[in-house]
């Protein structure tokens, strides 16, 4: 493969114009067009087509644009790694997680990593499900965590450590506090949603088509589970929840939970690390070596004061 062919079509994808791409590389616009078309020849199929006075991506143009996507960070990734190694003799540690391993299980398992290794540097970013696998394919991390119930991603290896248990919850003096009723009758109260992207709210959107009821009432929608919960416990709204985020609410009597005839959720949290890598980096393995030393095959679950 013509690597620097390639290099040249990813700019004109991203700009989807061939004189765009030409005048930011510096080089003629024929010299673009001859690389796209040497690419095509090679591939087998047309990458752009003529759309008004720019161009478009086909559908093979668009797949082979994200997958020199990922070949390309991967080389800034190599080029990140070897200037660490470099400057301090060992690499950085780069963990991309959802929101609910980042808060409520990650400080545990960075706090024994770091006793072990205190001169690696660590960062973590926080993001919902479908960016943290975003950027664990384009090397923006070494490993991800998340909680996934869906169809597993191809191109990803996905290690079990533990199932969480969820709920939904009201304020405290709610009229469904404590109470079990029906999914219909708790799709008829006002909801706080999270983002598009989350896991959490992939799960309830899931948990209607199943029970054949309408998405519930929007009564918010916000980034995030610990602004969500925060928002019930200070007297508004329903929401499905982790019961491991739920133990200081639960024993402050702020908020409490409703139980659902027929429904009890348990959710997947999984380590996750790409599968076109031939060995996970010697930093991500002795993380994820804790992880494992951590027992953590066995479900997490807190419980509920507040209901007697």
């Amino acid at each position: 493969m013509n690597i620097h062919a390639l290099r040249l079509y990813t700019k004109v994808a991203e700009y989807q114009s061939v004189s765009k791409a030409a005048e930011v590389l510096r080089i003629s616009q024929p010299a673009v067009t001859m690389q796209v078309r040497n690419l095509e020849k090679e591939f087998g199929f047309s990458l752009i087509k003529s759309k008004g006075r720019g161009i478009v991506l086909t559908p093979e143009g668009e797949f082979v644009y994200q997958q020199a996507q990922r070949l390309f960070d991967l080389e800034k990734d190599i080029e990140s790694k070897i200037s660490q190694v470099r400057n301090s003799g060992e690499g950085h540690l780069t963990i991309s997680a959802s929101h609910i391993p980042t808060n409520f299980l990650l400080p545990e398992w960075l706090s024994q990593y770091k006793a072990l290794y205190p001169t690696r540097k660590v960062q973590v970013k926080t993001e919902n499900t479908q960016q943290v696998i975003e950027q664990l394919l384009h090397y923006q991390a070494d490993v991800a965590f998340v909680i996934e119930e869906n169809e597993h991603h191809p191109d990803m290896n996905y290690q079990h450590l533990m199932n969480l248990e969820f709920c939904f919850i009201v304020p405290i003096g709610h009229r469904l506090a404590g109470q079990t009723v029906s999914f219909e009758e708790l799709m008829e109260e006002p909801f706080i949603l999270r983002e598009e992207g989350s896991s959490t709210k992939d799960l309830l959107m899931a948990l209607c088509k199943i029970h054949k009821t309408p998405s519930p009432k929007i009564g918010l929608e916000l980034y995030g589970m610990t602004e969500s919960i925060r928002t019930v416990a200070s007297g508004f709204g329903v929401m499905l929840a982790p019961v491991i985020a739920l133990e200081s609410y639960f024993q402050q009597k702020q908020v409490a939970r409703v139980n659902v005839e027929g429904v009890e959720i348990k959710r997947p949290v999984y380590a996750c690390t790409r599968k076109n890598d031939k060995e996970v980096l010697p930093h991500a393995k002795a993380f994820l070596e804790i992880v494992r030393r951590k027992g953590l095959s066995n479900d997490r679950k807190a419980f509920d004061p507040t209901i007697d």
